[in-house]
């Protein structure tokens, strides 16, 4: 190492020295710079890269080499034989394109081991092979140690540097590498000049040809710039070319294999596929790996290959450059789908064909919605051509430019094509000429005219009602559109207008007698009461309700009561004068009105009603006496607004029913005090149940002969919050007007019921049911549940019915007690007696028990008729076989009647009154109870 620094020290001229290294980095960069174009190349441009890279390596090598020599200073003559010179140089050039040609071939350790074998040889061959090209007048004598380590120096450093310049792809690993290479060659070239020592002698200088060192250091300075300047400009011109170029190809791939909305894949000349885009694996159903090599034909249908129509397509596209076509195209799993294909013939700088590329796009729901809008266009003209309205389209223009055939007839046109190009003013000229039968008027069109143009000035349209002189009656609808122009619609609604004139008239008027209805009645009524208010006159409000028209309906049947009601509206119509009016609200209800000023008029008007309402009606089969009730309330006396007359005149007419005899009754103030308590009454039985202020109380009932307790029928009780406690007789009949007595009569059900199953003995619990609850749709669910939720057995039930309960519906009547019958509960038959068809109602049901009226047997000590009766309706009940129970039992004497007659089972207040408590130790004490 001594050796080596003072050669560099003491024997070279410093300057030199710094222009070789100089050299040797510019040569160690044009080898990174060159190389690594090699590297990157391919084919015949690689060769080229690597004839380059070798000759402007090899070159800037050699021309280190030389420099440092000519640095070199031993004190004696220099001079440079040419042969050997240039032959070092072709060493240099051809050892480094050898061993660059050997580290791009592979890039396992041992190819990279012979590739710096190669270049490391070829780099000491041509020191030595210089140093022999010196002429000295010495004799040179080499160290075999120093000839060793620089041919070290030249192999090893060249290893690492290969690998970072072949395989490194960073500008670190570049510098690197250049480093090496610039370390191996000084290393090399010093280590050989520090281990040669020399020996002065004669030289015979004209033997051969020298050359001087400044001719040799000129040529090689001058050569060794240009060309290593001439390669790193080219290398790095080459590398942005390619950089822009590799970047440009990976945007242009990235784009082509990233579309997923087409195939776009390349054809060999043959026709396999060579390229594979996203969009091509997505349309067609084949991965890349499947796809490439597959013949372009598969993606054909069995028919159209056999007719040779992919054949055919690459031919095309091969002799016109481009071929089109729209077609169906299969996927991979058989499913098709419509394409628009192009093959296109790809051509390279010398017009020779390299292939196709082959574009194919999914057109299916173009062509579907393409179909949709042939369809939808057939389907517009056949619509418009059956439209049973006229359709008119005019332009910004005011021009006439779609129009239907039912449009054409409308204006007298034999087509709608004639009427195409028609101006707005002469189309609304025709359509007065049609309204008129004759030429119009200009005033006549300007009116028109002025008409149609504020209704397609409206923002959302508008209609016009147009009157034809044959008749027709034609709705003319304007319907702007965006951008201008407008749509006009013309409806023949001349049979609407007929049927809306016959609904108006039905909407005001009864079907069934032709007289006004409650609309109709009030909307006359409000008319007439603003009328006697400007006038300081009076209006009677009259409340009309047929009497026995149920006994008509059932005696004759419907159709007789429908004869009645036309009748009867008939002679009322007749009888009416100016100022007066009777309406029908339904059913048998009327009612009438009567503006009037004397009330000589209002008494003369009540007297030709109750003529009308009076007087027999004859009919082929019958003659029926009808009769009426009448309630009349006047205003202002009676009421200043129209509600509180005619519910006055409804308070009025209920009194004139319950008074035998009195067919017209006038308002009275005391009418409204009671039926304002009826309605507290009403009110407050809503919320009896949520405030627990109804109650049960339960009644015994015995054996006649032992006074054995058999059962308890449940009576209902009320203690109201402010009037204590209100009669049955009082609160029941309200609640069955009002409807209440359904929710009471189930909490009644479930009560008693969860009651009686308490009871430790197993005696029946009677409940009554209304007439109403009979008719109720759920009355069979509300006693399986009651039973249900109680755990009492059905036979401990017993309900008891009246006869009125058969009265609106007795074939529905009787068919619910039958399933509630067919559950195992008793029904018995309440009040039995009292009705006017008892027999026929003992006769349509196989009752468990008939239950005789308290008010026989309270009148049988005095009435031999009611004695009579209560005999004839326990011999009744022993030959039906059927239990007979008496109601209103108090005295001994009746008891001893019960039972010499043999009555079964009795209940009253003889055995003691109704109690709300348990009541078992009290009846334990009476008597034994009934198994």
């Amino acid at each position: 190492m001594f050796e080596l620094y003072r050669c560099v020290r003491n024997e070279h001229d410093h300057w030199l020295v710094l222009l070789a290294a100089f050299i040797c980095i510019a040569a160690a960069m044009t080898v990174v710079a060159m190389l690594r174009r090699a590297r990157d190349a391919e084919g015949g441009e690689r060769h080229r890269w690597l004839v380059a890279a070798g000759f402007s390596s090899g070159f800037g090598i050699w021309a280190t080499h030389f420099t440092a020599m000519m640095g070199y200073d031993p004190g004696y003559t220099l001079g440079y034989q040419a042969a050997p010179t240039l032959l070092s140089l072709a060493t240099a050039i051809l050892s480094t394109m050898l061993g660059f040609s050997l580290a791009l071939r592979k890039s396992a350790l041992k190819h990279r081991l012979v590739a710096a074998a190669v270049f490391g040889i070829g780099l000491v061959c041509m020191h030595y092979m210089g140093m022999l090209a010196v002429e000295f007048n010495v004799h040179l004598i080499w160290s075999r140690t120093f000839v060793l380590a620089s041919m070290l120096f030249a192999v090893l450093p060249i290893v690492p540097a290969l690998y970072l310049i072949v395989d490194g792809r960073t500008t670190r690993s570049a510098i690197a590498g250049a480093v090496l290479i610039v370390t191996a060659i000084l290393l090399t070239h010093f280590t050989g000049m520090a281990g040669m020592s020399v020996v002065p002698q004669q030289v015979d200088a004209s033997a051969t040809a020298i050359l001087s060192s400044t001719q040799l250091g000129v040529t090689v300075a001058s050569l060794a710039f240009s060309i290593m300047t001439l390669c790193l400009v080219t290398a790095w011109m080459s590398q942005r070319t390619r950089a822009v170029i590799d970047a440009s190809e990976r945007e242009f791939k990235a784009l082509v294999e990233g579309i997923s909305d087409c195939a776009i894949y390349m054809l060999s000349q043959d026709g396999k596929v060579v390229t594979w885009n996203a969009g091509a694996a997505r349309l067609k159903g084949y991965s890349r790996d499947e796809a490439i090599g597959l013949d372009v034909a598969c993606f054909y249908s069995a028919e159209e290959r056999e007719a040779g129509v992919p054949a055919k397509a690459i031919e095309m596209a091969r002799r016109e450059g481009k071929f089109n076509v729209e077609g169906w195209r299969h996927r991979k799993d058989g499913t098709r789908f419509w394409a628009h294909v192009t093959v296109e013939a790809i051509f390279d700088e010398q017009g020779g064909l390299q292939g196709f590329a082959k574009i194919t796009r999914d057109m299916t729901r173009m062509k579907e919605h393409q179909e949709s809008l042939e369809a939808m266009s057939r389907k517009l003209n056949a619509a418009l051509s059956n439209m049973h309205q006229g359709l008119c389209m005019f332009d910004a223009d005011e021009r006439l430019i779609l129009a239907n055939a039912r449009a054409a007839s409308t204006f007298d046109f034999a087509t709608e094509e004639d009427l195409l190009g028609l101006s707005f003013d002469e189309w609304v000229r025709r359509g007065v000429q049609r309204s008129t039968a004759q030429e119009p008027s200009d005033d006549a069109v300007d009116e028109a005219l002025e008409r149609h143009r504020a209704c397609i000035a409206e923002p959302d349209g508008g209609m016009l009602i147009a009157m034809m002189a044959d008749g027709c009656t034609l709705a003319i609808a304007h319907s702007p559109m965006p951008g201008g122009g407008w749509v006009t619609t013309l409806d023949d609604i001349t049979e609407r207008r007929e049927a809306e004139q016959r609904i108006a008239h039905m909407a005001l008027h009864d079907a069934l007698t032709g007289l006004p209805n409650r609309i109709s009645y009030t909307e006359r009524l409000d008319q007439e009461l603003t009328r006697a208010m400007r006038n300081n006159a009076q209006v009677a409000v009259i409340g009309i309700d047929l009497d026995r028209f149920k006994e008509i309906n059932d005696l004759h049947g419907h159709a007789m009561g429908d004869a009645v009601l036309t009748s009867l509206a008939t002679r009322m119509s007749h009888s009416l004068e100016s100022g007066e009016l009777v309406a029908r609200f339904g059913g048998d209800e009327f009612a009438a009105l009567k503006f009037y000023t004397e009330e000589s008029e209002l008494s003369e008007f009540v007297a030709r009603l109750e003529k009308a309402l009076a007087e027999p009606l004859e009919f082929d089969d019958a003659t029926i006496f009808p009769g009426a009730s009448l309630g009349v309330a006047i205003y202002p006396m009676d009421g200043e607004t129209r509600e509180q007359i005619v519910n006055n005149a409804d308070l009025a007419m209920y009194r004139a029913k319950e008074r035998v005899g009195r067919q017209v009754c006038y308002y009275e103030q005391g009418m409204d005090e009671l039926a304002r308590t009826r309605r507290i009454i009403a009110n407050d039985l809503r919320d009896a149940i949520n405030r627990n202020e109804l109650s049960l109380a339960f009644q015994v009932q015995k054996d006649v002969r032992t006074e054995a307790v058999v059962g308890y029928e449940a009576l209902l009780r009320w203690h109201h919050p402010r009037n204590g406690w209100i009669s049955p007789a009082d609160f029941i009949p309200i609640a069955e007007e009002s409807g209440e007595i359904v929710r009471i009569g189930e909490w009644v059900l479930r009560t008693a019921c969860m009651e009686a199953a308490r009871w430790p003995e197993q005696c029946r619990v009677a409940i009554n049911l209304s007439p109403i609850q009979l008719m109720q749709a759920d009355l069979l669910d509300i006693v399986e549940s009651s039973l249900e939720n109680s755990g009492l057995p059905a036979s401990r039930l017993e309900l008891e019915i009246t006869e009125t309960a058969f009265i609106s519906d007795k074939p529905r009547a009787l068919h619910v007690l039958r399933q509630i019958k067919n559950l195992g509960v008793s029904i018995a038959i309440d009040d039995f007696g009292t009705g006017y068809s008892s027999l026929d109602t003992l006769n349509s049901f196989p009752f468990d028990k008939i239950k005789i009226d308290r008010s026989f047997l309270m009148e049988s000590d005095t009435s031999h008729q009611a004695r009579a009766i209560i005999k004839a309706v326990l011999a009744l009940g022993r030959s039906l076989k059927v239990p007979v129970l008496a109601e209103g039992l108090e005295s001994e004497d009746q008891l001893r009647l019960l039972r010499s007659e043999g009555c079964n089972e009795a209940q009253g207040f003889l055995w003691g009154k109704p109690s709300r408590s348990l009541i078992f130790e009290a009846k334990q004490a009476a008597g034994p109870v009934a198994a």
